[in-house]
């Protein structure tokens, strides 16, 4: 069995690193609740998403669903166990894992997701896949939008002795309509497109990427 860091500790430790290194700022935290399930779909950017997200979360009953081919790591493999991921098969989920994740949320956690499902190399929104969505139907969670930005270049920054500006705004929480049954693929991609315009509405234009222009982002902007 591998040997893990104290989550609490972990996050101590990735929170003194982002202070040191970057500019971090956030907005809109005062959504997140204290208590009680919440799912937190957040676009996806860089590799530098997860831990930023994981250090400065406000509360300690937090996880989030990793793809499992980061377990070929030993390093990221140790670092997201002492996070207390759920390990998804991106490609071809379990149900089991579905299940424990809808249970944490059930149980009153806070569960992050990218609702893409893999990380947007152009640094702007692609178009998201419906298990965010899937998620939300079958747990009694809240449902906070969250946007990350600047961490697509926080490299680049810092290979310049620049510190990077990264930002993470919290929207308000919202609900999505009920699947229809009759055509519940379709249903659950529109709840999908529904999640990323909300986190679009937290963005600004240059990142909303396939989901610029689109009638239901119009709307929430207006």
């Amino acid at each position: 069995m591998r040997m893990r860091l104290n989550h609490r500790t972990l996050r101590k430790l990735l929170l003194l690193i982002f202070k040191w290194l970057s500019q971090v700022e956030t907005c809109g935290f005062e959504n997140i609740p204290p208590s009680g399930g919440v799912l937190i779909p957040v676009n996806h950017i860089s590799v530098v998403d997860g831990p930023l997200v994981y250090a400065i979360m406000p509360r300690e009953d937090c996880t989030a669903l990793a793809a499992k081919k980061y377990q070929r790591n030993f390093f990221s493999r140790w670092l997201l166990d002492s996070a207390r991921v759920i390990w998804l098969n991106r490609e071809n989920p379990d149900p089991r894992t579905l299940r424990h994740a809808i249970q944490q949320l059930n149980s009153g956690w806070v569960l992050g997701i990218a609702p893409e499902g893999t990380r947007s190399k152009s640094g702007t929104l692609i178009r998201a896949k419906p298990g965010a969505a899937y998620l939300a139907s079958k747990s009694k969670a809240l449902m906070l939008p969250m946007a990350v930005m600047g961490t697509e270049s926080a490299f680049k920054e810092l290979f310049r002795l620049r510190r990077p500006r990264l930002r993470v705004v919290v929207g308000e929480p919202f609900e999505l309509p009920p699947v229809d049954r009759k055509d519940r693929d379709a249903s659950l991609q529109r709840n999908a497109d529904e999640i990323m315009c909300r986190i679009a509405a937290l963005m600004p234009p240059e990142y909303h990427g396939v989901y610029a222009g689109h009638p239901r982002l119009k709307a929430l902007q207006s």
